[in-house]
C-alpha cells in the first residue's frame, strides 16, 4: 500500500541521503594518477578532467621535447614527447591517497597507509616510493622534507 508507514520511513530515509555530503574523492592514485591526471592520458583528456591549465611551459630535456602544465591547487602535468602524461605530480594539500596520504603526511604515515612502499635517502633527498627507479617502470614518489611529504609525483621511470 502506497502511503503506509514503511513508505513513509522508506521516503524519508532516502531524502536523507540526498542531502547528505558526497564521500571525499581520493585523488592521488597510487601508480596511476593525481586528480584526474593519468599516466597515458592525452592532452585533450588531462583539459577534459582538470580544465585549462594556470600556466605552461615547454622545452626540451635530455629525453627529448615536453610540455609542462601548471593548474591551481598544485597540480603539475608533463607530456615528455608532448604526446602523453608521462608525470603528474602535486604540492597541494587537498589531493589524498584513499587512506589519506598526501602533502603534509609524516613519513611514518606513508609507511603504514600505502603498501608497497620502501623509505630511503637517494642523493641526500628523503623518498617513501613504490616499485624501483628503473627505466620503464611505473612509480609513485613520495618526496620528503622535515619528517613530512612536501611533493607526491606519479611517474614512469624514462632512464
Amino acid at each position: 500500500m502506497i502511503g503506509g508507514r514503511g513508505f513513509v520511513a522508506g521516503l524519508a530515509a532516502m531524502l536523507a541521503t540526498l542531502g547528505a555530503p558526497a564521500a571525499a574523492e581520493a585523488l592521488v592514485q597510487v601508480d596511476r594518477g593525481i586528480g584526474g591526471a593519468r599516466l597515458g592520458n592525452s592532452r585533450a583528456e588531462v583539459r577534459a578532467a582538470l580544465g585549462a591549465p594556470a600556466s605552461t611551459r615547454s622545452g626540451t630535456n635530455d629525453f627529448g621535447r615536453f610540455l609542462q602544465w601548471r593548474f591551481r591547487g598544485g597540480i603539475t602535468v608533463i607530456f615528455q614527447d608532448r604526446k602523453e602524461v608521462t608525470t603528474v605530480s602535486t604540492s597541494g594539500r587537498g589531493d589524498r591517497t584513499p587512506r589519506g596520504v598526501g602533502v603534509g603526511s609524516t613519513e611514518a604515515a606513508v609507511r603504514n597507509r600505502v603498501p608497497g612502499v620502501r623509505c630511503e635517502t637517494i642523493a641526500g633527498f628523503r623518498s617513501c616510493h613504490t616499485g624501483r627507479f628503473t627505466a620503464g617502470e611505473i612509480i609513485t614518489d613520495f618526496q620528503l622534507r622535515g619528517g613530512k611529504v612536501r611533493r607526491i609525483a606519479v611517474g614512469r621511470v624514462l632512464d
